[in-house]
């Protein structure tokens, strides 16, 4: 499947994703944890990148209840879906493709299960390190298992689950197969981490996280630049 179809694929998923990922242990508990990576206060600005159906967003207001977020996803189902639940009103949802997101200056960047599905990833982690204020954080929350034979074999392992109870649930199955082939393909932590230092952020490092999909799932950490160069001034 073209990445560019990727948005589409999950327009028609959206109405079972969220019993999808209930049936994931431990899911929500994850994206919390990277959520607390950002080290977010009150009043912070957030931009939520992939939000899906909001479960990256709730997990960014229980790190910090008192910040705003602006959740942003390509696919409208996504969308239209995390907006039928209650937020505070300083939840906002946006339908616009990642790379395309004209919302202002943010404190912190949270893209969970992003960066793999992007059809132009450095170019998209340049226009996020425009987004951020100097110093600004990003966190991304994703798969990431080439850097060892157990990960790629206990992921392996997760997709015969996922897979059938995927087509199962939306009836259909190209979705979840790209998304074992999506993780198998992407970078290992080692090549996420240094393509994040080559779109031009600072203070890199990485973490798996704990739980079932130890070694599957990893938190990147990163900063904006203390000081913008004369090129992002103009």
């Amino acid at each position: 499947m073209n990445k560019l179809e990727v948005p589409g694929k999950f327009d028609r998923a959206a109405r079972g994703y969220d019993l999808l990922v209930g049936l994931n242990p431990g899911y929500h508990q994850a994206l919390r944890r990277s959520a607390h990576a950002l080290g977010l206060r009150p009043g912070m600005r957030v931009l939520d990148l992939g939000c899906g159906t909001g479960a990256s967003t709730a997990a960014l207001l229980t790190a910090a209840p008192g910040v705003e977020v602006v959740a942003v996803d390509a696919s409208a189902g996504m969308i239209a879906r995390a907006k039928e639940k209650q937020w505070p009103s300083r939840v906002r949802f946006v339908h616009s493709r990642a790379e395309d997101v004209d919302e202002g200056e943010f404190d912190a960047v949270f893209a969970a299960y992003l960066v793999r599905n992007l059809p132009e990833p450095d170019a998209t982690l340049a226009r996020i390190r425009e987004l951020l204020k100097p110093g600004g954080t990003l966190v991304l929350h994703e798969y990431s298992v080439r850097d060892s034979p157990i990960s790629t074999a206990v992921w392996t392992a997760l997709c015969g689950f996922v897979v059938p109870m995927g087509w199962l649930v939306t009836g259909d199955r190209s979705l979840y197969t790209y998304l074992w082939r999506s993780v198998m393909d992407f970078d290992g932590a080692t090549d996420l981490r240094n393509r994040l230092r080559r779109n031009g952020f600072t203070a890199v490092r990485s973490a798996p996280v704990p739980g079932m999909q130890l070694g599957v799932v990893h938190t990147f950490r990163g900063q904006a630049p203390a000081a913008r160069t004369p090129e992002e001034q103009r």
